[in-house]
């Protein structure tokens, strides 16, 4: 599991979710802000670390209706022609990738008629190419909205749906 939150330390919800992953039997968080403060991203040894997981998840805030910029640096550092995609880039095939997003506005506001004008999968776009590029199978999802309303009760059960939802996933590639 691949965690990119810039600042951590002040999320509750994804503090939340990724509490309710580290539950997870198999599961190896990675905070990537954690381990490349300054971007300076180690490709070998995230091929390594993508190479031993059947599935990949990139957990992070949705921030300008994309990722934070460190996933963006590791994308293009790690996912090398010729060993994820290309000829011979078959190093990923057969995985799964999951995208657990959090959202400061609400479900409705990620809709044709709401304020942000396109629904989360169609805003994923370019992850769901990179995954399909990469020959990774694209699992729907997991988006927790609003989470800047003051509920600790809704996160709870969000972050027991996601660890749910890991599970699950982890069941269907399991060898």
């Amino acid at each position: 599991m691949l965690l990119a939150h810039p600042t951590l330390h002040r999320s509750r919800a994804n503090a939340t979710l990724i509490d309710a992953a580290r539950g997870v039997e198999g599961v190896t968080v990675h905070d990537l802000y954690d381990c490349y403060p300054d971007f300076d991203v180690d490709a070998e040894r995230e091929q390594a670390l993508l190479s031993a997981h059947p599935l990949i998840v990139l957990q992070f805030p949705f921030y300008w209706y994309s990722a934070p910029a460190l996933v963006k640096q590791w994308m293009d550092l790690v996912l090398e022609f010729g060993w994820a995609y290309g000829p011979g880039g078959r190093a990923l095939e057969g995985k799964t990738m999951l995208c657990a997003l959090t959202t400061g506005g609400g479900e409705a506001a990620y809709q044709p008629d709401g304020v942000n004008r396109f629904t989360i999968p169609e805003l994923l776009r370019p992850f769901e190419q990179t995954a399909h590029l990469c020959k990774l199978r694209w699992a729907d999802p997991f988006v927790v909205h609003g989470v800047h309303r003051d509920d600790p009760q809704a996160l709870l059960d969000a972050g027991r749906r996601y660890a749910d939802r890991i599970r699950a996933l982890s069941a269907e590639v399991s060898p």
